[in-house]
């Protein structure tokens, strides 16, 4: 049996090629490595790059989506299972069930928003998963620097520091997925 990795990301395909590359190697580190690529089922921007360098390397891609965003036709058809939900929360319910491991590159208010969800539930234990963020090239610096004033302010309590892993590339983030989430040998 393999193992999953859910990967939040951007769906902009506006963005620096820099974050595309990441999204790539990503991808293929996936594949490489022996895991699964569960991700939200788009096409477009970091999205599509990151199932499509992972399918090109051999590795499975399940892509799960809501069906308004897949009628506007940025639903990526080539995965090898693509789940289409009715809504976002059973979109996330999904991605949630199927991993069991998390990754957030670079992204906007989606990425930010299923990250700290996913968080948030480790936080209260629902589950106990590796959430690893790329903070690739500094892009997370200032959300980072805004989460250290949480602990600061004692909004958030220190031992919880754990539960978000933070890497600054590919590599780093597939040894700590690696150390807390081997993939089962088939």
């Amino acid at each position: 049996m393999q193992k999953t990795i859910c990967v939040f990301c951007s769906s902009s395909n506006e963005v620096d090629r820099a974050y595309f590359d990441l999204a790539e190697h990503l991808g293929q580190r996936i594949a490489d490595d022996g895991y699964e690529l569960v991700w939200g089922g788009g096409d477009i921007g970091l999205m599509g790059a990151l199932a499509s360098a992972a399918q090109k390397h051999g590795g499975k891609v399940t892509g799960v989506i809501p069906d308004s965003l897949a009628d506007r036709e940025i639903a990526y058809h080539d995965a090898d299972e693509l789940i289409v939900t009715p809504d976002m929360r059973q979109r996330k319910q999904i991605m949630e069930q199927r991993a069991g491991a998390f990754i957030a590159l670079p992204g906007g208010f989606g990425t930010l928003e299923e990250l700290l969800e996913v968080v948030t539930l480790k936080l209260l234990g629902y589950h106990d998963k590796p959430v690893v963020l790329i903070n690739a090239g500094g892009f997370y610096d200032q959300l980072l620097a805004f989460i250290d004033h949480l602990y600061a302010q004692r909004f958030a309590r220190e031992k919880y520091r754990k539960h978000l892993q933070i890497s600054q590339s590919v590599d780093g983030t597939m040894s700590l997925i690696k150390d807390t989430y081997p993939r089962v040998e088939n």
